[in-house]
């Protein structure tokens, strides 16, 4: 049976048409950021409606213009939160979220026939849920403002415009070439791609070139971080201003222990990254809190450098606990907080377990070859660590290359941030760049025998 495989070295064809965001395009933007996006995890209790239905419905549309399908537009199902890996947040706000799933839907779009095998397919990876924090969006002729702008509604406009480029430039494109867009929801929110690219990618919607559409300033980077979050708890007695000795003060002793762990954690945990978040016990000036809870994200690398931090984060939380000991049990404020500190701190792991992304299973120098000599595009250098993002979950996928790619960045773009923005200039050039990855896997492709493969659907 025929196979189709990458060459080794780059064909003498003419390079791809410029692509660029029509005013139909720029339109179908506008409408995506006024649609508010913001998924029940990072709602915080807005009462504004989740309509990722309708902005699954508007890309849909823009896609079927120019030959795409809807292979699937639906929520996953109640048993993908049973499973392994997902989170506590997850599960503990399905709980009390109606329709929790069924305001959350991914969307499948396919370019060309069905029954493509995974080696002739290109996957695309766009999420359409966003952080929280909505205003009005707006554009001035050169920029976009707007919450998902950047992240990522912006590249998922871009998406469609390059594919759109790509299809008119090479012929293969759609008949023995298939392409995949994966829309999910679920990404933001600590969600970590669970209920959304989880089950896609699972279910086998896969390409042989699979990019995941994140801001990484038009750089690819085959790597994808997974993270754990562990909450640090303390659960004592309260006590009154005036008596502070005849409680717990968990305030202290969580302060303390940020302290302890922000300074001591990451030496331990080498290869992943500690970030000391949120600390709470109360909001009252006259009461001494006995309760409260430290929150700590470790990104890593690789399964086992999280299982190395996870012993480590336990090792320095008990450190920690005796050099408070130490130094606070002869204060007579804090003296039964020393004397009971081990006794009344706990860790619960929030998230962990999850697999992270590093580089591909098997030879990738076909992909590699063909984003930088085909494509000319960059690198993310190596020294520089990855992030966190659902492209995790290629993570042992056989047969595939993974690369997170996309324009822009999470800092300077303002990503999760208010006055998030994407510009014009950026978005073209990403579309560009998805119509020359798509032009030259299509023209690398080279018939020989070998087995079949399975399907991408």
């Amino acid at each position: 049976m025929a196979e189709r495989t990458l060459a080794a070295t780059a064909l003498p064809y003419p390079p791809p048409p410029q692509a660029r965001l029509t005013p139909a395009d720029r339109d179908l933007l506008l409408r995506l950021l006024a649609t508010p996006t913001v998924g029940p995890l990072e709602a915080g209790g807005d009462t504004e409606p989740v309509r990722l239905w309708d902005a699954g419905r508007q890309l849909a549309a823009a896609a079927r213009q120019f030959g795409m399908t809807v292979v699937r537009h639906a929520a996953a199902p109640d048993d993908v939160l049973a499973r392994e890996g997902v989170p506590v947040s997850v599960r503990e706000c399905a709980a009390v979220t109606p329709g929790f799933l069924d305001c959350q839907p991914s969307l499948l779009l396919r370019l060309g026939p069905g029954g493509l095998p995974r080696r002739d397919t290109v996957m695309f990876n766009v999420h359409l849920d966003t952080v929280g924090g909505w205003w009005p969006p707006s554009f001035d002729g050169t920029r976009f403002s707007g919450r998902g702008a950047i992240d990522a509604k912006g590249p998922a406009v871009a998406l469609l415009a390059g594919i759109r480029a790509a299809c008119a430039a090479e012929p293969a494109l759609g008949s023995r070439i298939g392409v995949l867009v994966q829309a999910v929801a679920g990404e933001e929110g600590g969600a970590m791609g669970t209920f959304g690219t989880r089950p896609l990618v699972e279910q086998g919607h896969t390409g042989r070139l699979n990019v995941f559409c994140e801001p990484t300033g038009h750089r690819w980077l085959p790597r994808a971080t997974a993270a754990m979050t562990a909450c640090v708890q303390v659960h004592g007695d309260d006590a009154i201003d005036d008596r502070p000795e005849a409680g717990h003060n968990a305030t202290v002793l969580l302060g303390h222990l940020a302290h302890h762990l922000a300074t001591a954690l990451p030496a331990r945990a080498r290869g992943a990254q500690v970030c000391v978040a949120g600390l709470h016990t109360g909001h009252q000036h006259n009461k001494v809190y006995g309760s409260g809870r430290l929150l700590l994200n470790i990104a890593y690398p690789d399964p086992s450098c999280g299982r190395a931090a996870e012993a480590a984060l336990h090792e320095s939380v008990a450190e920690g606990i005796a050099a408070f000991r130490a130094g606070a049990r002869r204060r007579p404020a804090l003296a039964r907080t020393a004397e009971d500190a081990a006794a009344i701190t706990s860790v619960r792991w929030l998230k962990r377990g999850l697999p992270a992304l590093n580089g591909p299973m098997e030879d990738g120098s076909w992909a590699e070859s063909l984003l930088e000599a085909d494509c000319g595009l960059t690198r993310w250098p190596a020294h520089e660590p990855a992030f966190t993002c659902d492209a995790l979950w290629m993570s042992g996928v056989p047969g595939t290359y993974t690369a997170v790619f996309g324009p822009g960045s999470l800092d300077a773009n303002r990503a999760h941030a208010d006055g998030e923005y994407a510009d014009l200039a950026e978005l073209d050039r990403y579309a560009t760049e998805v119509a020359r990855i798509l032009v030259a896997f299509a023209r690398r492709a080279d018939p020989v025998d070998a087995a079949p493969e399975p399907t991408t659907s």
